[in-house]
């Protein structure tokens, strides 16, 4: 089995993708722990929860 760092290497239409569209596993992730330390603070009672434009509660 070859190391992770190749992996990349034998995927071109992956690297393409990601040139094309971005990096959206690595966007999802960012906004994934945005949410989960808005989220523990709000638990917390340090800061408020921020409501998306259109969601009603």
């Amino acid at each position: 089995m070859k190391p992770d760092s190749t992996r990349t290497e034998e995927l071109p239409i992956y690297e393409s993708l990601i040139r094309e569209r971005g990096d959206v596993v690595e966007e999802a992730r960012v906004v994934a722990e945005e949410t989960q330390h808005q989220l523990t603070q709000a638990l917390n009672g340090h800061a408020p929860v921020q409501q998306e434009a259109g969601t009603q509660q």
